[in-house]
């Protein structure tokens, strides 16, 4: 049997390297391999010569086939970024520029809440996003295996920490800082913002992270009445308008009596007579909150309220669906910017 013509396979395998972009599959070629299936059928006198001829052969390819993949990896391939949202045939997304962003529209809410606040004399403090079991409920007048503990919804790491439910978390904080103060003759007055977390099913009215601005006043004589003057202000300045108010009872374990506390539908809300919008949760701090905070509920009484962000820009700018700010869409917050 004569031996395969190794001068015209050599040529042709090289040349198929040179054009290859996958130059390493040649070597595997059927071709390839069957050089050395050959060698069986060769008499002993041309085994030899065949053999060195075949090895010299699959050096030669293989040295062809090292440089061109060197060739193919220093050439200028655009590398493919599967992370990317859009396709390389597609059109582009239209971002906003850089240069002319905009705060997210509960940035902006917040700002313009902290400020009508901080102008009627109330410090600003941003919550926290994990806290512990007795900030979030100990401190707040909420006995062990409390029901009311339940109704949180609470999340839990396996290390026992709580990202917070309620701003009211950091009420006690607030209170033990202002002590000093209040025991020189002086008032606490603070509210506290930021993100807070529950174990929600998410749709149109409910997400498990969302907004909240709690406030918190301690003095010798600070009153009921003072609290819906304060909460009355509040809104009137928040919508420009002068509103009507209204409350009605509610439990909260850290205040006692506790309120939900509404408004006249604003005009500007498309408001009619006699249409009310429950706000928040309100009422005067439970002497047990006070204590946990080492001042005297006898000689000190305050009050204390917590209102949802969300729901204040809802109703302002009338979004109805609440997952429209978690969605990052373009499309809505550009209606912002």
């Amino acid at each position: 049997m004569p031996s395969p013509d190794l001068e015209t396979i050599r040529l042709q395998l090289l040349e198929r390297v040179q054009t290859s972009e996958t130059p390493r599959d040649i070597l595997r070629a059927p071709e390839f391999k069957g050089l050395y299936s050959a060698i069986g059928a060769l008499s002993p006198e041309e085994k030899g010569p065949y053999g060195k001829a075949v090895n010299e052969l699959k050096q030669a390819v293989e040295t062809a086939v090292e440089a061109r993949i060197d060739e193919l990896e220093s050439s200028d391939v655009v590398a493919l970024d599967v992370t990317a949202p859009w396709d390389a045939n597609s059109t582009k997304p239209a971002f906003l520029p850089t240069n002319e962003g905009s705060q997210h529209p509960l940035t902006t809410e917040i700002t313009t809440v902290i400020d009508i606040f901080t102008r009627m004399g109330f410090e600003a403090v941003e919550s926290r996003q994990i806290d512990d079991d007795f900030h979030m409920f100990g401190s707040l007048n909420f006995p062990e295996n409390h029901p009311a503990r339940d109704g949180y919804d609470t999340f839990r790491t396996e290390e026992g920490f709580i990202p917070p439910a309620h701003t009211s978390t950091m009420q006690n904080r607030i209170l033990q800082a202002g002590k000093e103060k209040l025991e020189a003759g002086g008032q606490i007055a603070a509210i506290s913002y930021g993100r807070v977390f529950r174990n929600e099913d998410v749709d149109a009215t409910h997400e498990h992270t969302f907004h909240q601005v709690e406030g918190v006043f301690v003095s010798k004589d600070a009153t009921l009445g003072d609290m819906l003057g304060t909460l009355r202000s509040f809104f009137e300045v928040y919508y420009g308008q002068s509103l009507r108010i209204k409350t009605q009872p509610a439990y909260f374990p850290f205040v006692e009596p506790g309120l939900e506390f509404m408004i006249e539908k604003p005009a500007v809300l498309g408001g009619k007579d006699g249409e009310w919008l429950e706000m928040l949760g309100c009422g005067m701090v439970h002497p047990n909150v006070l204590k946990a905070a080492g001042i005297d509920p006898t000689a000190y009484r305050g009050f204390a309220w917590g209102m949802g962000v969300e729901r204040l820009v809802m109703l302002k700018y009338g979004i109805e669906d609440l997952r429209h700010f978690e969605s990052a869409k373009l499309n809505f917050l550009r209606k912002f910017a």
